[in-house]
């Protein structure tokens, strides 16, 4: 009777242990498994693990955003960076290379947890997907406010954020509605061209910079200009042609290094027959909110900003 019953309480602890043990396992497993979700962009779907720690970002409008949320990231690529980004050039941020061409052993180095691109990057999208999780989150310009909050919600959804996303939103589209307001009721007329070296290139609606007209609500002093990424190539004799109130200046030499003046590019004898010229109503727009890191929560903010003062 008493082997019986040690054998009894033998199996029993034996049974006990092993559930124990079974127990830990599962725990572990759940514990060890990354939450994740489906992130639907341009390129692709993509699945991203939720809260990543380790995130690599070649959007400037990206890392704009990120950056006002408090959220940490692991590598950028260096030597172009906005001027009020420009702690990230530092050496507590990876150097990922250059926006054209990132630094895949880098990357295979830092074996990040999500990489987020944009149209410089995308056709190296195949490439980086290989390394890790890689979405796109750059800004459709023919729809751009739509296409922005749609990039803000899918980097609230990853990063737990929407509540902060929703406040800075309410903040933006109230400060948009104003100057909508103010732009309706003026009767001038605008122009933007990009100035680069010692040529110029002009954008309409639906352009790169085209939310001035298609979002802020000025109007475009020539409505037929062709839509491209780099601009219609034009001459000041088109300037003069099209007489703008306004003309809005973005200097590409300023932000890449060039020794050029926009300034003193722009501001010719052509120019200075033009009613923005006599008007003194040229504006030099900030290059890093519109050429570089647009699509951002703080530049979309300048670039209203910008405009809003531009009709004072």
């Amino acid at each position: 009777m008493k082997k019986v019953l040690l054998l009894f309480i033998i199996v029993a602890m034996s049974a006990f242990v092993a559930a124990c043990g079974s127990s830990d396992a599962s725990e572990d497993k759940s514990n060890g498994d990354t939450e994740t979700i489906t992130v639907k962009h341009e390129l692709g779907e993509t699945d991203v693990p939720k809260n990543p720690e380790n995130v690599v970002v070649f959007d400037y409008g990206t890392l704009d955003t990120l950056d006002k949320l408090g959220i940490d990231v692991t590598g950028v690529p260096h030597g172009s960076m906005p001027d009020y980004l420009s702690k990230y050039e530092s050496d507590d941020y990876e150097n990922v290379g250059s926006l054209k061409e990132p630094d895949f052993d880098k990357l295979a180095q830092i074996d990040p947890d999500l990489i987020i691109i944009s149209g410089r990057q995308s056709s190296l999208y195949e490439q980086l997907q290989e390394i890790a999780p890689t979405i796109y989150l750059g800004v459709d310009t023919t729809r751009y406010m739509d296409s922005f909050k749609e990039n803000l919600q899918t980097i609230g959804k990853i990063f737990d954020k929407q509540d902060e996303i929703d406040k800075e939103l309410k903040k933006i589209e109230k400060s948009i509605a104003d100057l909508k307001e103010k732009a309706y009721n003026m009767d001038k007329k605008a122009l933007i061209i990009l100035a680069n070296d010692d040529k110029i290139s002009a954008y309409g609606p639906k352009s790169r910079f085209g939310l001035i007209h298609d979002v802020f609500g000025v109007p475009a002093v020539d409505e037929g200009i062709e839509v491209s990424t780099h601009g219609m190539n034009v001459s000041f004799e088109y300037v003069v042609e099209q007489n703008p109130d306004i003309l809005y200046v973005i200097d590409r030499g300023a932000v890449v290094g060039s020794d050029s003046s926009a300034k003193q590019l722009v501001e010719n004898e052509l120019t200075k027959k033009t009613n923005a010229y006599k008007n003194d109503n040229i504006v030099y727009l900030d290059p890093d909110f519109w050429y570089l890191s647009g699509g951002g929560l703080v530049s979309v903010h300048e670039m209203v900003n910008e405009i809003a003062a531009s009709l004072e």
